[in-house]
């Protein structure tokens, strides 16, 4: 299949959502409500065009000067007021407009690319262009000219609008893309999303992506289980990862089969951190190790390692990376690709995920999980990962009745139970391998202790131990 030659946004997620990028030549249309993001999502393209050594030509309706523009912009890191006036060019038609109507205008602008020999221009105000115009004729004529001289000199336009055309209207049918911007309300939080409605000639990611504006500027996060991933590149292997402790691997057949998804499942306090940190602290130079957590800081979960006499020195070495991310409003897709980059970035080999009940939290959109888990988990064993992940359990009984989906508990290679309960006044915890796919295990539950020399697996429990 033929590739169109592509013009590279600078935003982080965007170009994959677009196939590449923007089609050079091709026109778009950016919209969304007052506050979505257009002009910063505009901006940030421009400055990176400019920063790439392409000349920009940035076209608005304002009636006043720039400066207020320009105040706004300077607050984010990608602004450089260096590039003003030389790769950016910032015009106002607005007089132009009001005065000569929309057939001057598209002279001015002809004008002003070819001087400029601009291969962007942005034009910041098609609401008020499309309000001049006496019929849906006039529209087409206005779009179809801007195009038409873009095209000719190898210029990409893109048209910003806060009204949200419908699929009849005449801008819509013109041009070759259209993005939408949104700010929505899930409860009491507010989600931005992207959604690339139209995209002629070149294949986007459909559906809904969610954004952020940081003083970075935009980043966009495809959806994780909408994308498409390489193929495996690791073959399965009978090789094991040491769990940390030696007699849980016992129960293991060896430890947990490298490449492998495991969960750990238990309630609250019964020590599933604790062997979180062992199997971290089994990581090494040739095998880095991460933490990706939401409920401990850093150096409350180094705090918790010396006291259990964890071995956690070599933090923030290459041998382990801790991540934490505060339990807020995150966003699923943002912690998806997080996990994911941290992973091939430090070529990591074990990581820890204390928490997944974080990720459920973070999805506005619950019917998704599933599907996103999948995708997220195939992807780890296919870089070569043995994962640890915890999932909370409020009582005893089925796991399966606490997960937001009975189809999640199949897409974990090895489950682990941790149970508590009070015994003759005393906390008993015991620990049981259910599951492990394609090997062997104890399936007995034992005895775990929790000391300042760490966890360590007891006795076999009789069944009247158990109850």
């Amino acid at each position: 299949m033929k590739h169109l030659p592509r013009m590279q946004s600078g935003i982080p997620g965007l170009d994959q959502i677009l196939n590449g990028g923007f089609i050079d030549g091709a026109s778009y249309i950016v919209q969304g409500r007052p506050g979505a993001g257009k002009t910063i999502l505009a901006n940030q393209i421009a400055f990176a065009r400019a920063s790439a050594g392409a000349r920009v030509l940035y076209v608005t309706l304002l009636a006043e000067s720039h400066e207020r523009l320009f105040q706004s912009m300077s607050t984010l890191d990608f602004f450089d007021d260096q590039k003003l006036g030389r790769e950016i060019i910032f015009v106002s038609v607005f007089h132009t407009l009001r005065e000569e109507g929309l057939d001057a205008v598209v002279q001015l602008l002809r004008q002003e690319t070819k001087r400029h020999r601009a291969t962007l221009l942005i034009f910041d105000g098609l609401l008020n262009a499309r309000d001049r115009a006496a019929t849906d004729l006039d529209v087409k004529t206005f779009v179809a000219e801007v195009q038409g001289q873009a095209a000719f000199v190898g210029c990409t336009v893109l048209f910003l609008t806060s009204a949200r055309l419908e699929d009849n209207s005449p801008e819509y049918t013109m041009v070759d893309g259209v993005i939408d911007l949104s700010d929505e309300l899930f409860g009491v939080r507010s989600v931005r999303q992207m959604h690339v409605r139209k995209s002629r000639g070149s294949k986007a990611i459909s559906g809904l992506h969610q954004y952020e504006i940081s003083d970075a500027g935009i980043t966009v996060y495809p959806r994780i289980e909408a994308m498409t991933w390489p193929a495996a590149a690791t073959m399965p292997t009978q090789a094991r990862a040491t769990s940390g402790v030696a007699s849980i691997d016992a129960l293991l057949n060896g430890g947990l089969p490298q490449g492998s998804i495991s969960l750990l499942a238990g309630p609250s306090g019964s020590g599933k951190t604790s062997l979180g940190l062992h199997f971290l602290s089994a990581g090494s130079v040739d095998e880095p190790a991460l933490h990706f957590g939401f409920y401990e800081e850093p150096e409350s979960l180094l705090a918790k390692a010396r006291a259990l006499g964890i071995d956690l020195s070599k933090s923030g070495s290459p041998a382990l990376e801790i991540c934490w991310n505060q339990l807020g409003e995150n966003l699923l897709d943002k912690l998806g690709h997080q996990l994911l980059d941290l992973v091939r970035q430090n070529k990591t080999r074990r990581v820890f995920i204390d928490g997944f009940g974080a990720f459920d939290r973070a999805a506005v959109h619950k019917d998704r999980l599933v599907e996103f888990a999948s995708v997220l988990t195939n992807q780890l064993r296919r870089l070569g990962v043995t994962v640890l992940m915890t999932w909370e359990l409020r009582d005893f009984g089925d796991l399966t009745e606490r997960f937001p989906s009975v189809e999640l508990s199949a897409m974990f290679d090895n489950l682990i139970m941790i149970r508590q309960s009070e015994q003759d006044h005393d906390l008993l915890r015991s620990i049981a391998v259910q599951k492990m796919r394609n090997s062997t295990f104890d399936s007995a539950a034992h005895a775990l202790q929790l000391g300042i020399d760490g966890l360590k697996i007891g006795a076999k429990l009789s069944p009247s131990s158990k109850a």
